[in-house]
C-alpha cells in the first residue's frame, strides 16, 4: 500500500493509503499538474501545464502539450506503466487531457481523464 495524495487522514484518523491502482493514477495526476522545477531535487520532474492554460487555446497549443505530457509520462513513470495514448483537446474555456496506460504487472487498462479550466 502507498500513501494517497492529495496527503489526508482516513476514517481512523491515520494516513490515508491507496491501492495499487489508485496510486498509479494518483502519480499520473501529480505529473501532469506539477510545474517543471516545483519538486525539491527533480527540477525536471512536471509537465508545466498550469503556465500553458494561460496561453491563447489552439490545436498548437494541445499538440504541444501532447508531447509534454508522453514525453514526461514517459520519461517519469515508465518503470510503472506503459503508454498506450495521450490525447488533449483545447475547447473555449478548457483543456482536456486523457491517458491510456496499462500498469506493470497487472495487464490492466486504464485511462486518467484531467480537466484544466482556464
Amino acid at each position: 500500500m502507498n500513501i494517497a495524495f492529495p496527503f489526508h487522514p482516513d476514517e481512523r484518523r491515520r494516513t490515508a493509503l491507496a491501492g495499487p491502482d489508485d496510486h498509479v493514477r494518483q502519480l499520473v495526476e501529480q505529473l501532469v499538474f506539477t510545474s517543471p522545477g516545483e519538486r525539491v531535487n527533480r527540477p525536471d520532474f512536471g509537465t508545466g501545464l498550469r503556465q500553458l492554460v494561460f496561453a491563447p487555446n489552439s490545436a498548437e497549443l494541445a499538440s504541444a502539450l501532447q508531447f509534454l505530457v508522453q514525453g514526461a509520462l514517459q520519461q517519469h513513470l515508465a518503470h510503472l506503466i506503459e503508454v498506450r495514448s495521450v490525447t488533449v483537446e483545447a475547447t473555449d474555456a478548457q483543456l482536456v487531457v486523457e491517458v491510456s496506460y496499462v500498469a506493470a504487472g497487472t495487464e490492466r487498462q486504464a485511462e486518467v481523464r484531467l480537466e484544466v479550466a482556464r
